[in-house]
């Protein structure tokens, strides 16, 4: 068996009727100014209200529509989406865990496709409680509360504290789609905790816009390449202002400065597949999801 794969999946065109309205030029906030209690209020205020009360696609429907019609909001959306909800049917995971939550989208849509494959929990992890309540009232919207559990806090001291508390003692699937910085300590805090193991799959968004090289560049390696980094010291500690450039800050002004352990070296005997899947983000821009299964462990 090789230690690590690699590859790239095409895409289909992007079907303009469907986009979002454009993202904000730079320098101006899209997001967390107000738009996403805005969200909530079109949503609950929306004409079609009682067909959307217990409908996860309508409650989608009518966030896409917000998307299309008013302001932009960064989501997942149905083409990269669909990546995922295609995953879970193969993957049928008991346990999902995303990192990076927003106003709930992917919980909607990602939750309702684990409940139908079978699964019991779908854990959204979100930093800022704003949106986090955004989560959980479509969440209940949709009547999923059932399936979609909300966990406020860095994803970091989320994942330790559910792992000690015995709610999350191994993870399926995980959707990553967070502070970028964050993706491979994040990741390499769940190998720490036997969270991630053999038959885990990862799906990471957003690794073309803005880009993601050093997670990248880990989940791509040989597990001869990561036993080498870690035997040489190096750390999770990269200069995230020229990895990551602009969305290194996004955060900052409301949340903080975000704290990356720089210490935890994760297991690198893990053996991991993983490819790029192309898509679209849902104003049309081009992007993808990379998808890692880890298939074994090296001796």
């Amino acid at each position: 068996m090789p230690e690590s794969t690699t590859g790239s999946v095409g895409h289909a065109a992007f079907d303009e009727r469907k986009a979002y309205v454009p993202k904000e030029e730079q320098g101006q906030a899209f997001f967390d100014d107000g738009r996403e209690i805005e969200l909530l209020h079109f949503v609950y205020g929306h004409p079609s209200i009682e067909e959307i009360r217990g409908s996860p696609e309508n409650v989608l429907k009518a966030i896409d529509e917000y998307g299309r019609t008013k302001k932009y909001l960064m989501n997942v959306g149905a083409d990269k989406g669909n990546i995922v909800t295609n995953l879970i049917a193969e993957v049928k995971p008991q346990v999902m865990v995303e990192l990076g939550g927003y106003i709930g989208y992917s919980a909607l849509l990602f939750g309702d496709a684990v409940r139908k494959a079978g699964g019991k929990r779908y854990f959204s992890l979100e930093r800022n409680p704003e949106f986090g309540a955004v989560i959980a009232s479509l969440a209940d919207l949709a009547g999923l509360s059932d399936v979609v559990k909300v966990i406020v806090g860095s994803s970091a001291d989320s994942i330790k504290r559910l792992h000690a508390q015995g709610s999350l003692e191994h993870i399926d699937l995980m959707f990553l789609d967070h502070y970028k910085p964050a993706y491979t300590s994040d990741l390499k805090l769940c190998e720490h905790l036997n969270l991630v193991t053999p038959g885990t799959v990862l799906a990471a968004d957003n690794v073309i816009k803005p880009g993601n090289p050093p997670y990248l560049e880990y989940v791509r390696s040989s597990v001869e390449e990561k036993r080498k980094a870690a035997g040489a010291g190096q750390s999770n500690g990269v200069d995230v202002k020229s990895a990551f450039g602009r969305s290194a800050d996004q955060y900052k002004e409301r949340e903080g400065e975000e704290k990356i352990n720089t210490e935890i070296k994760g297991n690198p005997n893990l053996v991991y597949e993983s490819k790029l899947v192309n898509s679209y983000e849902p104003t049309g821009e081009p992007d993808g999801v990379e998808i890692t299964k880890c298939t074994g462990v090296a001796e």
